[in-house]
């Protein structure tokens, strides 16, 4: 059967090539369960040999002034650009988002990192210091690559987590060997021949593809230096345990359960659309996703008014209608994760089932896209009178499943919020900006909003607290993740020669 999309094998040395397995698997479009494209498995071979390629590459790519880095990485930002629709719809295709968010967000927000980082280290951003010790002594440092990283994608944001990782990692001077999410590859080889196409290098950005074997084998490859992983967090410790056995660096993003907070003295309209955002935005498929929606019990009445009447407006459907705003779960065992999870909030936790469910959604059975009806299509979810011993409120569901808390006082939702594990991401909506400050101080997160949620851009360092990560991706810090330090100590005076002449 012919499929939409060619077979995606491996890259490495410059241009695409086979694999050594002779396996392959398929990646399905989730809104109709069909097969887009054969993924051709890397073998442990195929990944000696991609990082092989990378490790030729990196003496010469790292001895690349930054500022011919930066012009190759800028034009692969311009190619991104405008190529946009091209690789959005493929991104529609590949991972059920509608096709209004992959084009607006995913491209988008992923070649203005690129851009962002080139002109950072072709501005002298990979600049070290110089410190005087004494009127003949000075201790300068300089900012090195690391070597060879391997770079493993996340299924939910392909593209731009794709070249989160990658930009800043070859603009310090290092090559990647990059594995995506075996549930969204399409996009890999395209973004190393947009790569290429711009004058990077052949293998100084390379793909390998296959499931949690193959990164595992990457992870733990000792031509491997460092680590970047963006996934759910048992797994996440997993890779870091690994790679700190051999001493490697890691930064790793992991997943989250966060506090959406509405103070008492909120815009009731503006927090009604913050908590959509925070729960709804990707099918609810974010990491930072503020699935606990703390409200004053003040203004529960009339925010859980409100918000019924704006459940409207996610509108699922063709997805490559501008008007569609919601599209279906990545897969069949996501489906069945985030379904089972609501069974438990309505038959065990006992919550207040305020919107959705576990019912077909009804446009489905008028829709005239009849493959629609074989995809993974869910109903967004709001659960009321929540407590937070529930599962529900409790664990990362990772859909769009919003769970309403009430609380009492300032000090209660604190304490509240901050009791969990997690802490990826927090957000306050106020009025009231000197409080909004003070509460955000108490937040034990490393990503936070202040009326607004979701938005990162490229000079913003994110990364998570606690068990949801370590180190930081984007703006000036995010770069100090991709080099090590190296300290030199210029003595002018011969003291040492003074000293050793006395003994």
């Amino acid at each position: 059967m012919s499929l939409p999309y060619p077979d995606r094998t491996l890259y490495y040395s410059g241009s695409q090539q086979p694999s050594t397995s002779n396996k392959t698997f398929q990646t399905i479009d989730p809104s109709t369960s069909q097969p887009l494209a054969n993924i051709h498995i890397s073998s442990p071979s195929d990944v000696d040999t991609a990082i092989s390629s990378a490790q030729k590459a990196f003496p010469s790519w790292s001895a690349t002034p930054p500022i011919e880095r930066a012009r190759i990485l800028q034009k692969a930002a311009a190619i991104l650009r405008a190529r946009n629709n091209e690789l959005a719809e493929i991104e529609t295709h590949d991972t059920g988002k509608p096709f209004s968010e992959t084009s607006g967000v995913d491209i988008v927000t992923g070649a203005d990192v690129l851009e962002y980082f080139a002109n950072l280290v072709g501005g002298g951003g990979l600049n070290g210091e110089t410190i005087q010790l004494r009127p003949n002594a000075w201790v300068y440092t300089t900012k090195n690559p690391l070597g060879v990283c391997a770079g493993i994608g996340a299924w939910n944001y392909p593209i731009q987590i794709a070249l989160w990782k990658s930009a800043p990692c070859l603009a310090a001077g290092n090559c990647m060997v990059y594995k995506p999410s075996e549930f969204t590859p399409l996009h890999s080889t395209v973004l190393a021949e947009i790569y290429s196409e711009a004058g990077v290098p052949p293998g100084v950005f390379n793909v390998v593809q296959g499931a949690g074997d193959v990164g595992a084998y990457l992870t733990q490859h000792p031509g491997i230096a460092k680590v970047s992983f963006t996934g759910q967090v048992a797994t996440g410790c997993k890779v870091a345990g690994s790679a700190a056995g051999g001493m490697k660096y890691v930064t790793m993003e992991l997943g989250g359960k966060s506090a959406c907070i509405i103070l008492p003295d909120a815009d009731l309209e503006q927090a009604v659309d913050g908590a959509m955002m925070a729960n709804f935005f990707s099918t609810g498929q974010v990491c930072t996703n503020g699935t606990r929606v703390f409200v004053p019990k003040t203004m529960k009445s009339a925010f859980e008014k409100r918000l019924l009447e704006k459940m409207q407006f996610i509108r699922a459907g063709d997805l490559m209608d501008p008007s569609t705003n919601f599209g279906p779960l990545v897969s069949k065992p996501h489906l069945d994760k985030v379904t089972s999870y609501i069974k438990h909030g309505i038959e065990t936790d006992k919550a207040t089932l305020l919107y959705g469910g576990l019912d077909t959604p009804s446009w489905l059975q008028t829709t005239p896209i009849k493959d629609y009806q074989k995809g993974h299509w869910i109903q967004p979810t709001v659960f009321t009178n929540c407590s937070d011993d529930m599962r529900i409120v409790k664990e990362e569901i990772f859909g769009p499943v919003m769970s309403i808390l009430a609380y009492n006082s300032i000090e209660e939702v604190v304490a509240r919020a901050n009791n969990t594990s997690l802490g990826l991401a927090a957000g306050v909506f106020t009025k009231d900006l000197n409080l909004a400050h003070q509460v955000i101080a108490q937040l034990e997160a490393g990503i936070t909003w202040i009326n607004s949620w979701g938005e990162s851009p490229a000079e913003m360092s994110v990364g998570g607290w606690k068990m949801s990560g370590v180190g930081v991706e984007n703006g000036r810090r995010g770069i100090e993740a991709w080099v090590r330090t190296k300290s030199t100590l210029v003595d002018m005076g011969g003291e040492v020669a003074t000293v050793f002449a006395k003994l």
